[in-house]
């Protein structure tokens, strides 16, 4: 699918438990080397070693990096956000973050105030893409009064299903949807029955799943495992039926 300028496989990896390691940092290059395209961090994962990590790896040319700020309730005022961001810079080792998102609309500063910061660097050219993280329509279309919205990241999964609204208004505008926490709900009987017809694994199905309930929909599992990695990657090959779709939905 496109992400903004670049193509990427509809499947990309999470890192919000990567630990600064030469393990780590290894298993990221060959995480790219399998065919993950898109990595999602953010500045407070792991205290910064998961940007650390990703930044030792030296990927950026062969992949889109994501990074978030901004989560905590008074860190999206736009001094907060700029030393954040100048931070991610520094870690991730990279003159300009691929994609940037707003973690959480904070609750102490105007949406507007926030986006702000994060276009004053969109415009000097150390964020190429911008995006935002569980909202709601009203608060894309304010986002989108801003700056371009590129990526939409929400807590969606078969037991999540509260931005059903939001999928379908990301597809029709054309914006990225990537769910987070991707695989809950791949533990029921539905899914162990269809991953056992298949000779796949249920988080393979699960994944499946959200593939074909959006074309907009792009998952990153997160994973401290390369074969893991492979295995998700391995759901793009899979193709449910519209009777299987439904049975899960």
């Amino acid at each position: 699918m496109r992400l903004g300028d670049t193509d990427v496989s509809r499947i990309g990896l999470g890192t919000n438990r990567l630990t600064h390691t030469r393990e780590n940092i290894e298993l990221i290059r060959q995480a790219v080397g399998a065919g993950i395209r898109l990595i999602d961090t953010a500045h407070l994962y792991t205290g910064g070693q998961s940007e650390q990590t990703i930044g030792d790896a030296q990927v950026h040319d062969r992949c889109v990096v994501a990074t978030k700020g901004g989560f905590r309730p008074g860190e999206g005022r736009p001094d907060a956000l700029r030393a954040q961001i100048e931070e991610s810079l520094r870690r991730l080792q990279t003159e300009t973050i691929a994609l940037y998102y707003l973690h959480r609309v904070d609750p102490e500063t105007p949406l507007e105030d926030s986006l702000g910061a994060i276009k004053e660097n969109v415009d000097a050219g150390t964020i190429r893409l911008a995006g935002i993280s569980e909202v709601s329509i009203e608060q894309i279309e304010r986002a989108r009064e801003v700056l371009p919205i590129t990526a939409v990241q929400n807590h969606y999964n078969l037991s999540e299903r509260k931005w059903d609204d939001v999928i379908d208004y990301c597809a029709g505008e054309g914006i990225v949807f990537v769910p987070f926490f991707p695989l809950r709900g791949a533990d029921s009987s539905a899914i162990a029955e269809i991953a056992q017809r298949r000779g796949a694994t249920p988080t393979q199905i699960a994944l499946a799943w959200l593939l074909r309930r959006s074309s907009a929909i792009l998952p990153i599992p997160g994973t401290l495992s390369l074969e893991h990695a492979k295995e998700n990657l391995a759901a793009l090959e899979i193709e449910l039926t519209d009777e299987e779709f439904e049975a899960l939905r």
